[in-house]
């Protein structure tokens, strides 16, 4: 992958990490074991922390495409902003803004240019593994997402029930969590929903489960929520758009693509639960019936 101007330091790091040195590296995986706040000190600070020099630092920095270590904290916080920015902020600043393109397409191109970047991000052997942990009955799976996400958790609950057992919703209010976390073992896998403004419960929640040997699994934007480092997988996803709220439309795709590569890890299973299913329709008289003409 390319760096080009809108990818976030993590994902640069990450990006250039085999063309580095062995030093870099070191220095790399300071900076991302607790970013952003290990990269917030002077150049000596951070260089001490990682125990390099402070020459390696800039070496690296001008790796990752900035001019100097100065230009590399001023990105930095430009992204700490970006993380926390409230949708009065957004839509300020995008209020601003002045174009003579109608806003159906600059909405459009935005969410497009979001998919493209983020495919550009996804490692197939990855979202492979992430299809096989997911569909693997012997473990137990848990969903949860925020005050917004939740809704998506819910969606994605909602269809993998259809294809496998021991799913888990949880309950948006975080005050019943502790109950979910007393059935939760070691191995088994948390699906969790943060984008910004990150939500403390969900960050405690993944270190809490994370602490039990459960493998979590985060939905989060490209900045990324601070609960990454608990988590075993995770998927960066672009959610800005011309709009007070970042969107949840890339994150729909993954999660649908999912679903997708499941049901086909799964087919007999998932064929099975669905006939049963459908009989339980017919019973409860749920879906009204198509009437037949005379």
């Amino acid at each position: 992958m390319n760096k080009t101007n809108s990818d976030t330091i993590p994902e640069r790091i990450k990006a250039s990490f085999n063309s580095l040195t062995p030093t870099e590296r070191q220095l790399a995986n300071s900076m991302l074991e607790n970013f952003p706040s290990s990269c917030l000190g002077s150049i000596t600070a951070v260089a001490s922390v990682a125990g390099v020099s402070p020459p390696s630092v800039v070496r690296m920095v001008k790796k990752l495409g900035f001019t100097g270590f100065p230009d590399f904290q001023s990105n930095l916080h430009n992204e700490i902003e970006e993380r926390i920015n409230n949708p009065l902020v957004k839509l300020t600043r995008l209020s601003k803004k002045h174009s003579g393109e109608h806003s159906l397409n600059l909405f459009a191109d935005s969410v497009l240019e979001n998919l493209n970047n983020t495919l550009d991000q996804i490692d197939y052997l990855q979202f492979d593994k992430i299809v096989e942990a997911l569909t693997n009955e012997r473990f137990q799976l848990f969903i949860v997402g925020g005050r917004i996400t939740s809704s998506l958790a819910d969606y994605m609950f909602s269809h993998i029930q259809m294809i496998r057992r021991n799913v888990t919703f949880l309950n948006p209010n975080p005050s019943v969590w502790s109950s979910y976390l007393l059935d939760m073992s070691e191995n088994d896998v948390l699906v969790v929903f943060d984008i910004r403004r990150y939500e403390q419960n969900l960050i405690t929640l993944s270190k809490i489960a994370r602490s039990k040997g459960v493998r979590i699994l985060l939905f989060t934007d490209h900045w990324g929520s601070p609960a990454a480092k608990y988590a075993e997988n995770v998927f960066n996803l672009r959610t800005q758009v011309p709009s007070a709220w970042d969107s949840s439309i890339v994150t729909l795709f993954i999660i649908e693509s999912l679903i997708s590569a499941m049901q086909k890890e799964n087919i007999h299973a998932t064929q099975n639960r669905i006939e049963e299913l459908e009989d339980l329709f017919d019973k409860t008289k749920l879906f009204k019936k198509k009437t037949k003409l005379k």
